[in-house]
């Protein structure tokens, strides 16, 4: 069994686990068709193909997909992290605050960094048993047009430790 895990990298664990979660908890996921780019235990980038279920009626990606991004990317890392960590730990977005830049008039990469900061985060949910929280940012770039991020996103991040 070991042989087929090390066959299958980490990004398409990683895929088949938020699909899957997509398709039993959060439909809307798996609907707009969120697919992981880059996976680490720092960072994580989310993609969201624009196309008729994510457009506007000005052809750029519709603002609520691009809020459903940024808590894809945060929560994906932290659910990846927590995952390793091999605890019961529940989690939740407390907040959420987006500043829009720029119309996102293609596909959408979005990319958390703050893998070290949820790390330690998971590790004192786990061993506190009381719920825990840190602010993460979300930075949404159209890669195809520039590199220049097109909305920011800061999100609360609580952690709690199921019994």
């Amino acid at each position: 069994m070991n042989w087929m895990r090390n066959l299958i990298s980490e990004r398409m664990r990683e895929n088949l686990a938020l699909r899957w979660f997509g398709l039993s908890k959060i439909p809307l996921l798996f609907y707009v068709g969120v697919t992981i780019v880059d996976v680490s235990p720092q960072h994580m980038v989310v993609r969201i193909p624009l196309r008729r279920r994510t457009r506007n009626h000005l052809g750029s990606m519709y603002f609520g997909v691009l809020c459903a991004g940024a808590d894809c990317a945060g929560g994906a890392l932290a659910m990846s992290l927590i995952r390793r960590q091999r605890e019961p730990i529940s989690l939740v977005f407390k907040d959420f605050n987006a500043e829009f830049l720029k119309r996102a008039e293609g596909d959408v990469d979005f990319c958390c960094t703050q893998g070290t900061e949820i790390t330690e985060l998971v590790l004192l949910a786990a061993t506190s048993g009381e719920r825990v929280e840190r602010q993460i940012e979300v930075i949404a770039t159209v890669p195809a047009l520039s590199n220049e991020p097109v909305a920011r996103f800061q999100l609360t991040l609580s952690l709690k430790k199921r019994i």
